[in-house]
């Protein structure tokens, strides 16, 4: 008797256990489920917004709340995280072979670094997440409007906004970026990016819109 019920408390310890990592694994799972995927068609700003409208959402409350055009954050995105909402840097290797962490903290979509986050979270009292594309977006456009108050970048120059982004407004102010070609190869991309957005979005905002406020109702 007491062997069959020491057998029987021993199935259900097992059980349980072999329960609570069913239900961890399935934890995960939800959580990749939930994960947004990059947009199938990155090189086209009009085509993103139609797969992911929310995102379109989040684009218009960032240009409402912040004043910087859609395009020029939506290139920010592109060139820093290639739309992947938890992407990071690189890792950094000592003597070449061994991993030593990353090479910075930058995270997510706009691969806001841990200072630079925790100063916009401060200034705009936002919890948010990094890993979140309207909190991401509107991290650009608060940054882009402090480099606008403080160096006088106009939010409609990409190529000066992003190496400020970059370099940081420090760098920037000292012309570090100047040592650093690739840097500004870079940027010229991102210009180039924005304009092509730009371009793009001009041709079907109308039917953003128009989507945009059929949904509303």
């Amino acid at each position: 008797m007491q062997f069959s019920l020491f057998s029987l408390l021993s199935q259900r310890l097992s059980s349980c256990r072999i329960s609570r990592r069913w239900l961890a694994l399935i934890g995960v799972l939800l959580l990749t489920g939930c994960a947004t995927p990059p947009p199938k068609n990155p090189d086209n700003i009009c085509s993103i917004f139609r797969e992911y409208d929310g995102w379109y959402e989040d684009a218009v409350d960032m240009q409402e709340e912040w004043g910087t055009p859609i395009h020029v954050a939506m290139a920010f995105v592109k060139q820093e995280s290639s739309y992947v909402h938890d992407a990071v840097p690189p890792r950094d290797y000592v003597l070449w072979v061994i991993p030593w962490g990353r090479i910075s903290s930058a995270y997510g979509y706009a691969q806001a670094q841990d200072p630079a986050w925790s100063d916009y979270q401060k200034a705009t009292r936002n919890g948010g997440s990094r890993t979140d594309f309207g909190d991401a977006m509107q991290f650009i456009g608060w940054y882009t409007t402090e480099t606008q108050r403080q160096l006088g970048i106009s939010k409609w120059d990409p190529y000066n906004q992003y190496l400020a982004y970059h370099e940081g407004r420090g760098g920037y102010k000292r012309g570090s970026y100047k040592a650093k070609p690739k840097v500004m190869q870079v940027a010229r991309k991102v210009e180039r990016q924005a304009k092509k957005y730009g371009g793009q979005l001009s041709s079907c905002r109308e039917a953003l819109e128009s989507n945009r406020s059929w949904w509303s109702f």
